[in-house]
């Protein structure tokens, strides 16, 4: 444990609009109290050794947990363990927060049950409730639009644990990932996805593309038994809701209908620039960014972000995206590098209500990473993160990403 002020010197600070030299950090219990060019240091000091300084990265959509559970088939790891062990793996990202994404669904292929769900966030809030959490561990629920047991269970958590998670407001994603819209608005992307992950021809690919189609469309009734009570509680600010994946001018009126406040993963620029004037907050998918383009052939993050139209990045499916992101747009030249950090920073904090950190700054939560560049290559080799619950328990904690 470290005395209760203490600095970190010799870095350069990434604040939200410029990048302050030779800069000084004094924290106190978990705060930020003063920072400065050239500043005096507490008597307790780390030395950055002129590495540069950046807030702890937020990330609004991680499934990594879920995968992190299920390394190969039929290998189901213990969720405590996972978890801790996917925790250790995103702090060497930079992540100080991080949304677990949890699937309220009845799925076998993706082998998602509504009770392993509740399992699930049982394990997260009792991990981040607890004295030894070494990040912010919050939850994304995932919400599938068409699954009568899914919006059941979860209106039933929800309403049943009315301070889940230290009384934050929940973050909900309402999606429907029905072949032809959304990310697969172009079900050829879907079938020949199938056909090389199945091994299958493409006439298998789109009769089980068909048949996925008749099934899921005999359950649209249930995206309007969810509505009712997602729109009355996002309209009075219970929840955070989100609409996943919209394509079209249409899917923005709707999510506005709903009372969403953010349009998560936009495949069109259509979609991303109607969110834009109707005032939600755009996240985008970082492994896009790192890519350069979509997997599921929709558009590029890149040109969303060229035009203004992201407010911040999620790691979907990979943590060390969003570092790797970052770096790529600054390299590309399509950001300075305090506007590619606050994508991963102060955006995504922002998105979700979370106004008490996510920048450099005098009151803003002591989360802080340490980080060396080359070229496009990030490396973390310090974390320093500030329990919520208990502030004065701080931790620098070298690692490699």
């Amino acid at each position: 444990m470290r005395d209760s002020i203490f600095s970190i010197t010799n870095v350069t600070a990434v604040l939200n609009d410029s990048l302050l030299e030779h800069a000084t950090i004094t924290i106190e219990r978990g705060v930020i109290i003063d920072v400065a060019q050239f500043g005096p240091a507490a008597p307790d000091s780390i030395n950055g050794s002129g590495s540069i300084c950046i807030p702890g990265v937020v990330d609004s959509h991680s499934d990594g947990f879920e995968q992190e559970l299920n390394p190969r088939p039929n290998a189901t790891l213990p969720s405590g363990f996972a978890l801790r062990s996917f925790e250790s793996r995103v702090r060497a990202a930079g992540i100080t927060t991080m949304f677990h994404g949890i699937g309220f669904e009845n799925d076998e292929k993706w082998g998602r049950t509504v009770d392993s769900a509740n399992e699930l966030c049982d394990a997260i809030v009792e991990y981040a409730q607890g004295m030894t959490a070494l990040i912010d561990h919050r939850i994304l629920y995932r919400l599938d639009a068409r699954d009568s047991h899914g919006y059941i269970a979860l209106i039933a958590r929800l309403n049943q644990n009315k301070n889940e998670m230290t009384a934050q407001v929940p973050l909900i994603s309402f999606e429907d990932h029905t072949p032809g819209q959304g990310q697969y608005t172009d079900r050829t992307v879907m079938e020949r996805y199938i056909a090389s992950n199945r091994k299958v021809s493409i006439e298998e690919a789109q009769r089980i593309v068909d048949q996925t189609i008749a099934e899921r469309d005999a359950l649209i009734g249930n995206r309007d038994k969810a509505l009712p009570w997602l729109t009355e509680h996002a309209a009075s600010g219970a929840i955070n809701l989100m609409a996943h994946d919209p394509a079209t001018s249409k899917d923005i009126a709707e999510a506005v209908k709903w009372s969403a406040s953010i349009a998560e993963f936009p495949t069109t620029i259509e979609a991303a620039k109607l969110a834009k004037e109707s005032g939600l907050r755009t996240v985008c998918g970082a492994p896009n960014v790192l890519r350069g383009k979509s997997h599921s052939g929709n558009v590029s993050a890149q040109e969303l972000i060229s035009k203004g139209l992201c407010d911040g990045l999620a790691s979907d499916y990979l943590p060390t995206s969003l570092l790797g992101s970052a770096a790529a747009l600054v390299e590309r030249k399509v950001c300075s590098l305090p506007q590619a950090i606050r994508l991963i920073t102060s955006g995504p904090a922002k998105t979700v209500g979370l106004n008490d950190r996510g920048e450099i700054a005098v009151g803003k939560r002591a989360d802080l990473a340490l980080i060396r560049l080359q070229g496009n290559l990030p490396t973390v080799f310090g974390v320093l993160t500030a329990n919520s619950q208990h502030a004065e328990r701080l931790s620098l904690v070298g690692a490699s990403a």
